[in-house]
């Protein structure tokens, strides 16, 4: 029996290729849209965005980070305060081209790259006191949240925030 398959798919197939064509075409323009949708949710979530940060002493909301992206490198500006009546003053205590700029557009994260799901390498500036960190930044698989872990040395020795991503 599966020697007559052979010979008769070369006297079938021109009978039902105009057939099984316009089918084909059909089911065309919908196949990238199946094949784009598993990628893109395969995607891992990104810390660029705006981001809440969290008051260490109370756990309250307490600034506004934006976290861009420039040729696979991230920084997050400072872009404000949550907390009503704080002053936006200058940083004094920051370091280098930092020291003495308006905390409102300070670069308190820098030089930060993608490894597999994490980012890191760079460095974290606390503007309260002008001491700079270590990073790792790691999203949340659904990417409402983003792990800030400051540290110095080793991730060991330091601590993390979570970060709410602004409505």
């Amino acid at each position: 029996m599966h020697r007559t398959v052979p010979r008769l798919l070369p006297r079938l197939l021109p009978r039902l290729l105009p057939r099984l064509l316009p089918l084909l075409l059909a089911a065309a323009p919908a196949a990238p849209a199946a094949m784009a949708t598993p990628l893109a949710a395969q995607t891992p979530p990104t810390p660029v965005g705006t981001w809440h940060t969290v008051d260490e002493t109370t756990g309250k909301p307490r600034g506004i980070v934006e976290i861009v992206e420039r040729n696979g490198v991230l920084t997050g500006i400072i872009r404000g305060t949550l907390v009503p009546g704080e002053p936006e003053g200058l940083c004094d205590k920051c370091p280098g081209d930092r020291r003495n700029q308006p905390i409102t557009g300070l670069e308190m994260i820098r030089n930060v790259r993608r490894d597999g799901n994490t980012w890191g390498g760079g460095e974290l500036l606390d503007p309260d006191n002008g001491k700079t960190y270590r990073i790792k930044l790691t999203p949340s698989p659904d990417g409402r949240t983003l792990e800030v872990r400051g540290f110095i040395g080793i991730s060991l020795f330091g601590r993390t925030q979570t970060w709410r991503r602004a409505p």
